[in-house]
């Protein structure tokens, strides 16, 4: 497959994610009317709503973890081919993680008791995180890569209590002493 037909598909598949993530009633931009390329950790109101914030974090991890799978799972398709996959999988994850079973599933198992879900631009800018993490991953030794993904988690942990290990623990099989731990 040619890269242009790559990069168009590729675009096709982050355009329909955001036209499904609209239909569900998913709000385009931050309620607030404006969009920040970063929200520290203190803006709890506009987490996931703008272009980047700590969570960013874990979908860059996503994209090192999607990078490994595809790879060991398809490793005579083109690394384009595989960064269509990764597109897919992370698209699915935003549509998930923003139906009202996963909302609520981290308002009753986190921390995170406002999460209200991510907007449009958030969940479009999640699934392009991923691809500069499926393509760090491609590109560098793995021991770089490895060790970026724990260094994201550890500052992740440090400033917000909360990674993406966490935030699968917390989603799969929730602990009380971690929720707890993670509110302060």
């Amino acid at each position: 497959m040619s890269h242009r037909k790559c990069l168009i598909i590729g675009l096709v598949m982050i355009a329909a994610t955001a036209a499904i993530l609209l239909a569900m009633g998913r709000i385009p931009i931050c309620d607030c009317g404006y969009v920040l390329f970063w929200t520290p950790a203190d803006d709890l109101a506009g987490s996931s709503q703008h272009i980047a914030d700590w969570y960013t974090l874990s979908h860059i991890i996503h994209g090192f973890l999607f990078y490994w799978l595809l790879w060991l799972l398809f490793r005579r398709s083109s690394v384009c081919e595989r960064a269509l996959g990764a597109i897919f999988i992370e698209a699915a994850w935003e549509v998930a993680e923003n139906s009202p079973w996963i909302i609520d599933r981290y308002r009753e198992a986190t921390i995170a008791a406002s999460y209200t879900g991510d907007s449009v631009l958030n969940s479009v800018f999640d699934i392009l995180w991923m691809l500069a993490g499926f393509f760090f991953a491609w590109r560098l030794p793995v021991w770089v890569t490895v060790l970026t993904g724990v260094a994201f988690e550890l500052i992740a942990l440090w400033v917000i209590r909360d990674n993406l290990t966490l935030n699968v623990l917390m989603l799969v099989y929730p602990v009380e002493a971690i929720k707890v731990w993670q509110g302060g």
